[in-house]
């Protein structure tokens, strides 16, 4: 039966969603929201909804920014699908890898743009593979790089893979921040992907020196280090890249979420060496039709150059002691992060929805973990200010006092 407007008789556009919109879940927020500036997102009647979750990681720095609206305006006026990525020269998707070859390592100065996390992290296997020659990879267990078939595979939980099977051979699973696995990389194993910090598994930060054996392990044998900074990157743990914080440097490294800007980009970059490998044997190792979209491209240089000329990188160390600051409350067993980037631990998820819940009823939108449901999402836009983060901190306080 359709649900339809008393006034006006029409279908509710709420309803036309659950109509046409594919589900993922048989509870989804319902919320309807009109438009998104800086760190707000406002429904229908106007109700502010503080984001402290940038859409899981993607607004960096906030909602409609101007100079990134300015950016696709420019861009999309002057051309938007031309051609699969890599056979044209087209200007946004060069300056954005030049971009971002000026601010990584030598090591990693070239760029496959691609549409999503996702798709970077299937870019970044076949690279691998074909490079090495080798067809063994290893990951971690609770790790989390994306849905695809591949990236499922890759995937350190079997509640959501189970239901997919078969998947990719020759997977194996280690445990994260566990120097003692490491000896099972061998001269057979073409890549270790890892997150730099894990996401999914409740912010889960390593210690330097595991990081730094895991990349003299591989550099030993051989093998090819892919780290995803899918949600990491970008500033959000104080430092442009968060393998800044490790003093290592990857053969690959996997972008997506706050790369675009708000829009919808992904990336794995390396050296032109190991890159090159996609162009024979076969030639088109990897192909793409709206990879590196020039509109995508042009967002993605545009947010980049707010992170810098706001400074938004430096402020994140004094903002993130300011939640720590602040988040302390009986019910809080602990408090996980790097930067801007945090997880709340609490006593079981049944009581992190209670809260979840009641936090967006009063106006701040965060979130739990898959594989670490009794944790609190924590990672608002970098551009929010000390009050809004004060004021968001006393919602979720308030909330742990109403059900504890």
């Amino acid at each position: 039966m359709r649900s339809l407007c008393y006034f006006c008789g029409m279908t509710t556009l709420r309803q036309l969603f659950l109509n046409h919109n594919a589900q993922t879940t048989h509870f989804p927020l319902l919320l309807e929201f009109e438009s998104a500036r800086g760190v707000y997102i406002y429904d229908k009647q106007g109700k502010p909804y503080l984001d402290l979750i940038s859409g899981i990681g993607v607004s960096n720095i906030g909602h409609s920014h101007p100079r990134v609206i300015e950016a696709i305006t420019q861009q999309a006026e002057k051309y938007m699908h031309l051609m699969v990525y890599g056979e044209y020269i087209q200007a946004p998707q060069v300056k954005f890898a030049e971009k971002l070859a000026s601010l990584l390592p030598l090591q990693l100065q070239c760029t496959y743009f691609v549409n999503s996390g996702s798709e970077a992290i299937e870019g970044a296997l076949k690279l691998a593979k074909r490079y090495t020659g080798r067809s063994n990879i290893i990951a971690c267990k609770n790790s989390y790089h994306g849905s695809t078939h591949g990236a499922l595979s890759v995937m350190g939980n079997e509640v959501y893979k189970q239901a997919y099977r078969p998947l990719l051979p020759g997977i194996q699973f280690i445990d994260f921040n566990d120097a003692a696995h490491l000896e099972q990389i061998t001269t057979e194993t073409a890549c270790v992907l890892i997150e730099t910090i894990q996401g999914e598994a409740g912010i889960r930060v390593p210690d330097v020196a595991y990081m730094q054996a895991l990349r003299q392990r591989c550099t030993h044998t051989g093998t090819l280090l892919i780290l995803d900074e899918i949600q990491v990157a970008m500033g959000r743990t104080g430092k442009m890249f968060a393998f800044e914080h490790f003093g290592i440097v990857p053969d690959i490294l996997v972008l997506a979420k706050a790369l675009g800007g708000g829009m919808p980009i992904g990336a794995f970059v390396s050296s032109a060496q190991i890159m090159d490998s996609l162009r024979e044997n076969p030639i088109l190792g990897h192909i793409t039709t709206f990879g590196g979209h020039p509109v995508c491209c042009a967002a993605g240089l545009a947010g980049l150059e707010v992170l810098f000329s706001e400074n938004l990188i430096e402020q994140v160390k004094q903002k993130e002691a300011l939640m720590r600051a602040l988040l302390v409350h009986p019910a809080i067993r602990e408090v996980r992060g790097k930067g801007l980037i945090m997880a709340i631990e609490l006593k079981n998820f049944e009581f992190n929805k209670k809260v979840i819940d009641r936090c967006i009823e009063n106006g701040v939108i965060t979130d739990w973990f898959l594989h670490c449901t009794n944790s609190m999402r924590l990672a608002p836009p970098l551009i929010i200010t000390h009050d809004e983060l004060t004021m968001a901190c006393n919602v979720i306080l308030e909330a742990l006092d109403y059900y504890s």
